[in-house]
């Protein structure tokens, strides 16, 4: 696992700098990413695929939301760069793979499969984005205030 962290932080680092991130803003973009796909591989055995992706993103998005706040930053930032190793990609392949391949049982089973996890993709970043941001920026007032 720590070297899916590490591989994945790389991997959410090259694609920040891809689309041209600030340059003292990649790291977080890049730990964004690795910890969501921490969250995810720790909640996929338990839950399954979909609900995995749904927390991850979650999880990813209030992640990044405490990151703009602090670094006073969009939250597109670090959400873009971030769900990079959430995006089913290979369920893309292989959903037009299968029906390339004329497969159409196996193209209607990895297509839906994949469309669930999109759909949880969006999910999770709609609910978290539905939380009001006087939350994130009352947190971080209260942190930065002496007492």
């Amino acid at each position: 696992m720590i070297t899916q962290f590490f591989v994945c932080m790389l991997a959410c680092l090259s694609f920040a700098v891809l689309f041209s991130a600030p340059k003292k803003e990649c790291l977080l973009c890049a730990l964004t990413g690795a910890l969501s796909w921490i969250a995810y591989l720790v909640l996929e055995p338990a839950v399954g695929a979909v609900w995995a992706c749904l927390f991850a993103t979650l999880f990813l998005t209030v992640l990044s939301r405490i990151f703009a706040a602090v670094r006073k930053s969009p939250v597109t930032l670090y959400l873009v760069g971030g769900i990079f190793p959430l995006v089913p990609g290979s369920g893309i392949y292989y959903t037009s793979y299968y029906f390339i391949m004329n497969d159409m049982e196996m193209f209607a089973v990895k297509g839906m499969e994949t469309f669930k996890i999109a759909g949880a993709i969006a999910l999770g970043i709609i609910f978290a984005l539905a939380i009001p941001q006087k939350v994130f920026h009352r947190s971080v007032k209260k942190k930065q205030e002496p007492e």
